[in-house]
C-alpha cells in the first residue's frame, strides 16, 4: 500500500455513512484514522444486522483504529482532548449543535489545537430554515433533485444504494485534503463544512446545467436516450449492457451483431437524433432478439467488434471477471477475532502500485488500550 497520507492523524466522531466514509477515504491513503465510539454500543451502524460487526458497518470502517470514549465523563473527555491535541483532522457528522453538546465543537477543539482541520458534515447545512431537519440518504437525494432522475415513473419506489451518503463522504474527504494542503502554507487550521444537500446538488450538476442552459427538465430517460444506453435480458436470464454514445460505428456494429442491417435504413433510426427520439421503438425491437442467445454468447459477439458493452453483473459475479481479477480489485485479510474480511480496494494507484494491503474494520474499542498508552505523554 502506498501511504501518501502517512503521518496524518484523523479523529473521527462519525456514525452511519457520511463521516465514516470520509475518514475511510483518508485511511485508504494511509492516514492514521482513530474512530471514537460510544462505550458499549459504538457506531449505530455496527448493530444493523446482528451483533456489533454488521456488513453495513464493515463497509465504511476498514483501515481504522477504534477507541470507546464517553465525552460526558471527565476522564474520557481528557483522553479525547489529548487525541485532538495530536490530530491533524477531526470529522463529525451530527446535526448542528450536537457536537457542541458532546464537547466536540469547533471552538473547543481548535482552542486545544489551532492547526486542526475541523470537518462538519450535516444534512441541510448549519443555517437556514431546514438546518435542524433529520436527513438520511433518500431525503438528500429527493431534496437535490436526484431522486426523480432514478425513480421509475410508472412504479415510484426508491432504488439503489445509499448514493447521497457515499458521495457526501467523498466530497468531505476532498475538502479536507484541500484544507490540509492550505495548512502547509499557512500553519492554520480550517473549518470544512459540507451538507448532504449541497453535495448531491453538485453531483447532480448535469441536470441543473441542462435546465439553466436550455430549460430542459431531465427525467429518468433523458440521459440514457441521448447516450444511447441499453440493458437487455438474455436467454439465460442474465443481462448485458450497451452504451453506444455518438460514434456511428457503434450503431453500425450493433446492427451487425443482432443481424438487423435493415435498421440502418429505417427512417426512424438512420440518424442519431432519430435513434434518440425513438429509443423506445429500438428497445421493443431488440428485447426479443437478445432473448435468443445467452449473455456469454452476446458478449463474445460484441467482443469480436469494437463495441462498448459489458455483462451486467450482480455483486457475486463482477469481481470474478478476468479484468477485475487482473486489477486485483477484490482484496482480503483476516481479523484476529472476527475472521476473514473481504472488500474492494481503493481505486487509486500511485506509480503503478495498488493499495492491496488492508486492515479489517475494528471491533469496538479494539485499540483503546493501545491509543491510551500512546497519549500518556501528551499534556493539555
Amino acid at each position: 500500500m502506498v501511504k501518501v497520507l502517512k503521518g496524518l492523524r484523523v479523529v473521527e466522531l462519525g456514525t452511519f455513512i457520511t463521516g465514516p466514509a470520509a475518514a475511510m477515504h483518508l485511511a485508504d491513503l494511509g492516514a492514521d484514522v482513530i474512530k471514537v465510539e460510544r462505550p458499549g454500543v459504538g457506531d449505530p451502524f455496527r448493530a444493523f444486522k446482528g451483533g456489533l460487526y454488521s456488513p453495513h458497518y464493515q463497509t465504511y470502517n476498514r483501515n481504522k483504529r477504534s477507541i470507546a470514549l464517553d465525552t460526558s465523563d471527565d476522564a474520557d473527555r481528557k483522553i479525547f482532548h489529548k487525541l485532538i491535541k495530536t490530530a491533524d483532522v477531526f470529522i463529525q457528522n451530527f446535526r448542528p449543535g450536537v457536537a457542541e453538546r458532546l464537547g466536540a465543537g469547533e471552538k473547543e477543539l481548535q482552542e486545544i489545537n489551532p492547526g486542526l482541520i475541523y470537518c462538519a458534515i450535516s444534512g441541510f447545512g448549519t443555517s437556514g430554515p431546514a438546518k435542524d431537519r433529520p436527513a438520511f440518504d433518500t431525503v438528500a437525494q429527493a431534496a437535490s433533485g436526484w431522486l426523480r432522475l432514478v425513480t421509475p415513473p410508472d412504479r415510484p419506489r426508491v432504488l439503489g444504494p445509499a448514493l447521497a451518503d457515499s458521495m457526501t463522504g467523498f466530497y468531505a474527504a476532498l475538502g479536507i485534503l484541500g484544507a490540509v494542503f492550505e495548512r502547509q502554507q499557512t500553519g492554520k487550521g480550517r473549518r470544512v463544512d459540507i451538507s448532504m444537500l449541497e453535495a448531491m446538488c453538485h453531483f447532480n450538476l448535469d441536470s441543473y446545467t441542462h435546465y439553466f442552459s436550455v430549460g430542459e427538465i431531465m427525467n429518468p430517460y433523458s440521459r440514457p436516450s441521448v447516450s444511447q444506453s441499453y440493458v437487455f435480458e438474455c436467454k439465460d436470464g442474465k443481462w448485458v449492457a450497451l452504451h453506444m454514445s455518438s460514434p456511428v460505428k457503434f450503431w453500425e456494429n450493433l446492427t451487425k451483431v443482432i443481424e438487423r442491417p435493415d435498421l440502418l435504413t429505417d427512417p426512424r433510426f438512420a440518424e442519431r437524433p432519430g435513434r434518440i427520439a425513438h429509443q423506445e421503438d429500438l428497445i421493443e425491437i431488440m428485447t426479443p432478439i437478445f432473448k435468443t442467445r445467452t449473455r456469454d454468447e452476446w458478449c463474445e459477439r460484441f467482443g469480436s467488434l469494437d463495441m462498448p458493452y459489458s455483462a451486467a453483473y450482480d455483486s457475486n459475479e463482477a469481481l470474478e471477471d478476468p479484468q477485475a481479477q487482473h486489477l486485483k480489485i477484490k482484496v482480503s485479510t483476516v481479523h484476529p477475532e472476527m475472521g476473514p474480511f473481504t472488500t474492494v480496494r481503493s481505486p487509486l494507484s500511485f506509480d503503478g502500485a495498488i493499495s492491496d494491503d488492508i486492515v479489517a474494520p475494528p471491533t469496538l474499542d479494539e485499540h483503546g488500550a493501545e491509543i491510551r498508552k500512546e497519549l500518556d505523554s501528551v499534556e493539555l
